[in-house]
């Protein structure tokens, strides 16, 4: 049932990198991603029923596999994890908390140049955040199936403000500033980390980030920090794999190659892994997952 688990995430040939054993020790504790939550909150005490959907993995060999590899969210038993139960081209499982993930509306709210003039009307959001040519733009519109709602651009660095989208007129979508970027000016890249650190370090609605990783490109230095800093400041974040359907050249290395070489190097900064899913904003693939990932973690947070 194990293998069928892991072949059930990706195509067979990418379903090797999904195993990962725990990591070394550390000196000092690891960093783990969770939802924005008090530890001393009482798990609860609703569960999917995994024999509802399926044989349930064996206790031992599920827990040790969810520990290390699948994103288990609240509500569900890590012992009662069933193949069906995970989303097609991610780590995620999903449980109980997902419920309606349809983009019914969408509108423009503002831009700010400072977390403090952002909205503050306490609705849960989400930040998009990326290197700045990571098609962050083009997911934006992806998801909510809207041309130009996110300006895309040639240039990189064009969103240079935090930008909010009013989702179902319950939630947001925030479109950070793409990091990276050589061609703005020395002051604008310095400004980046000052202000869009101080939005993550403050905002008290913000369920998850949704750091977008290039798969069409071999892992990046920069990327891998990024991901570092938010772990280390216990910021929530989803890995959300771009451009899927590429591969840079004739003879260019596959997607899948990146994507495995990019969590080889995440698990020696996590003891769990982060979510993650696989999407392509030209073929569809990962649309409906992804929302749906989305709504967990925001009925979630709605009833912490």
């Amino acid at each position: 049932m194990l293998v069928h688990l892991r072949s059930r995430l990706l195509n067979p040939r990418f379903s090797f990198l999904l195993y990962f054993p725990c990591p070394r020790p550390q000196a000092t504790p690891p960093c783990s991603l969770s939802f924005r939550a008090s530890t001393s909150r009482k798990p609860n005490s609703y569960r999917t029923s995994a024999t509802k959907s399926g044989t349930p993995l064996a206790l031992s060999e599920a827990a040790r596999f969810a520990r290390t590899v699948l994103f288990v969210p609240p509500g569900v038993d890590p012992g009662e994890v069933t193949e069906d139960m995970v989303l097609p081209g991610s780590n995620i499982v999903l449980g109980p908390y997902a419920g309606d993930a349809k983009i019914k509306e969408v509108d423009f709210v503002k831009s700010s140049n400072r977390p403090k003039d952002c909205p503050k009307d306490d609705r849960p959001e989400f930040a998009m955040l990326g290197r700045s040519n990571v098609g962050k733009s083009s997911l934006i519109n992806f998801l909510v199936r809207k041309r130009d709602v996110a300006l895309t651009s040639k240039k990189p660095g064009k969103t240079q403000l935090i930008n909010h989208f009013l989702v179902n007129k319950s939630w947001y979508i925030v479109d950070l500033p793409g990091y990276g970027f050589a061609n703005a000016p020395e002051s604008a890249r310095m400004d980046w980390s000052s202000f869009t650190k101080g939005y993550f370090m403050n905002r008290e609605s913000l369920v998850s980030v949704l750091l977008l990783i290039d798969a069409s490109v071999p892992p990046q230095k920069i990327d891998l920090d990024c991901a570092n800093w938010l772990g280390r400041n216990n910021i929530p974040m989803t890995f959300v794999f771009t451009k899927c359907d590429k591969m840079k050249g004739g003879k260019g290395r596959r997607p899948d190659d990146n994507i495995r070489d990019f969590q080889e190097l995440i698990r020696q900064i996590y003891w769990q892994h982060p979510p993650w899913i696989m999407t392509s904003s030209v073929t569809g693939l990962g649309r409906d997952e992804l929302l749906l990932h989305m709504s967990q973690l925001r009925n979630y947070w709605d009833n912490e």
